[in-house]
C-alpha cells in the first residue's frame, strides 16, 4: 500500500471512529463517513468491505495492542507486572479515548461479532489477567477471591473511558489527558497494594444493617 492509499485508509478509519462515537454504529451511514472524510463511498468498500468491516477494524485496532500489553507482561512475569500492565492500559486508552469509549460501549450489545470477541479476545484477556493477578497476590490468594478481583480490576481500568462524559461533566476531569491516566493509575496501584496485603486474609462476614 503506497503512502496516499495508507493516508486515505487512515482518514476513513479516524472519521468512522469520530462518527461512531457521537452517533453510534447504527446511526452512522457509509454516506456520512464518506462525506465527512471527503472520499468516495467506493473507497470504504475497497479498504474495509463496508461498515461491518470498519467495525471489525475498530475491534482489531483496540484489542490487538491491548492484549499484546498483557502478553508482554506475562512473558516477563514479575510481581510488578500487574501494575505495569494497568498503567500501560490506562495510557493506551487515554491516547485512544474515542476508540476506547466506542469499543467498550459496543461490546455491551449482544451481537454475532461481540460473541466472537468474547470467545477470542476476552477469554485471552481473562487467562492473562489471571496469571498477572496471581503473580501479584502470591500463593496466598484464595481461589474464591481471584475472579472477583479480576472483575473489579477490569472495571476500574475501563470505567473512566466507557463513561468519559460522566467523568467530564460530573467530576470535571479529562480522561483523555495523560495526567489523568497517571494520577488514576497511582490510585489503582494503591488499591492493588491493599489487595496484596489482604490476599490471604479470611473474608469477614457480611453484615447488612437496615436503617428506617
Amino acid at each position: 500500500m503506497d503512502g496516499n492509499s495508507s493516508e486515505t485508509k487512515e482518514k476513513i478509519f479516524n472519521t468512522a471512529i469520530a462518527l461512531f462515537h457521537t452517533k453510534g454504529y447504527k446511526g452512522t451511514t457509509i454516506r456520512a463517513i464518506a462525506a465527512s472524510a471527503k472520499v468516495n463511498s467506493a473507497n470504504i468498500s475497497y479498504y474495509f468491505k463496508g461498515k461491518q468491516g470498519l467495525l471489525e477494524a475498530c475491534f482489531i485496532r483496540f484489542f490487538e495492542p491491548y492484549i499484546a500489553c498483557l502478553e508482554e507482561e506475562v512473558q516477563n512475569l514479575s510481581e510488578d507486572g500487574l501494575k505495569r500492565a494497568a498503567f500501560r492500559i490506562l495510557h493506551f486508552q487515554s491516547e485512544n479515548h474515542l476508540l476506547s469509549r466506542f469499543v467498550w460501549r459496543e461490546v455491551t450489545i449482544d451481537s454475532q461479532i461481540v460473541r466472537e470477541i468474547l470467545s477470542t479476545y476476552f477469554m485471552k484477556e481473562r487467562y492473562l489477567l489471571k496469571k498477572l493477578v496471581k503473580a501479584w497476590c502470591g500463593p496466598g490468594i484464595q481461589a474464591g477471591k481471584l475472579n472477583f478481583l479480576m472483575i473489579q480490576l477490569k472495571s476500574m481500568l475501563s470505567m473512566p473511558y466507557l463513561n468519559s462524559q460522566y467523568i467530564r461533566e460530573v467530576w470535571g476531569m479529562q480522561p483523555e489527558e495523560p495526567y489523568f491516566a497517571e494520577k488514576y493509575g497511582k490510585s489503582v496501584a494503591e488499591w492493588l497494594d491493599s489487595i496484596r496485603q489482604n490476599a490471604g486474609a479470611q473474608p469477614e462476614p457480611l453484615l447488612l444493617e437496615t436503617a428506617f
